[in-house]
């Protein structure tokens, strides 16, 4: 997002904040109400439209938006959703990015509350990897014939029981609403999601062998100096990288492996 969305996300950030603040929102239905209102702005595009002209006045756009959801959702979340269509949005599909973003948060929140927040950024990252390795799983859940009913309840019979309820309806909802997104796209930005919610940054390590607490420890720590942040370490065991680690954090690769230094030792002498 660019300019005015930017703001306009930054504002409505910082309201869900204040209001799952209070230990009397439920957080878990906030996002389950939210889903819904990214769900019906994604399907009635007229609809979007109108809430973010900027030609109409913001009070205007707040009153209707509440007429809209009055009966259909909580108090909360018609509040929530009236003040950011008050906001000035540089595009109208940004308005329901930003809803939807606000929906995972308050999922993520939720988990937070009941401090499953690292279970639940584990569990995501894994079932990422799961799909990316699993490419008959991976043409179930992205078929566009299936019904999504039909992918919604496979991902339960998957992960029903076995995961944190909030891993599944994030996962669940990511499979129902893709949004013209990849899967892949989905999984990663709930990664980063999941992260701000404590301020931390992402790093994916490979490793040859399963690292030790000791050692992870030491890494967080040292990367956490390098970026200047807080790091929540996915842990990936690969032995084909033979020894050493391999470490992204976003599109930086730091490579520390065996197999990185011998293929850059062929590279060498072959030039």
């Amino acid at each position: 997002m660019h300019g005015a969305s930017r703001e306009a996300l930054a504002t409505a950030r910082t309201s869900l904040d204040a209001l799952t603040d209070n230990t009397s929102a439920d957080a878990a239905k906030l996002a389950d109400e939210l889903a819904a209102v990214t769900a019906l702005l994604h399907r009635e595009v007229s609809l979007r439209r109108v809430l973010t002209d900027p030609a109409q006045a913001g009070e205007a756009k707040a009153q209707l938006a509440a007429r809209l959801l009055s009966g259909q959702v909580g108090g909360e979340t018609a509040d929530l959703v009236s003040g950011m269509v008050r906001s000035r949005w540089s595009q109208s599909r940004d308005l329901v990015d930003a809803i939807e973003e606000l929906a995972a948060t308050a999922d993520l929140t939720a988990a937070q509350q009941a401090r499953a927040l690292d279970e639940v950024e584990d569990e995501v990252f894994r079932f990422g990897r799961i799909v990316s390795s699993n490419t008959g799983l991976r043409s179930a859940l992205t078929d566009k014939s299936a019904s999504v009913s039909a992918k919604s309840e496979l991902l339960r019979s998957l992960l029903g029981g076995k995961a944190n309820p909030v891993t599944e309806r994030l996962v669940v909802r990511l499979v129902a609403q893709p949004r013209g997104r990849s899967l892949e796209a989905g999984i990663e930005s709930l990664s980063k999601l999941a992260a701000a919610r404590r301020d931390r940054m992402v790093a994916v390590v490979t490793s040859a062998v399963p690292l030790t607490d000791q050692q992870k420890q030491r890494l967080g720590g040292a990367l956490a100096k390098l970026y200047g942040r807080q790091m929540h370490l996915n842990l990936e065991v690969d032995p084909t990288v033979l020894g050493g680690i391999q470490v992204q954090v976003g599109d930086e690769v730091i490579n520390g492996t065996i197999a990185d230094r011998l293929e850059e030792a062929t590279r060498r002498m072959a030039g």
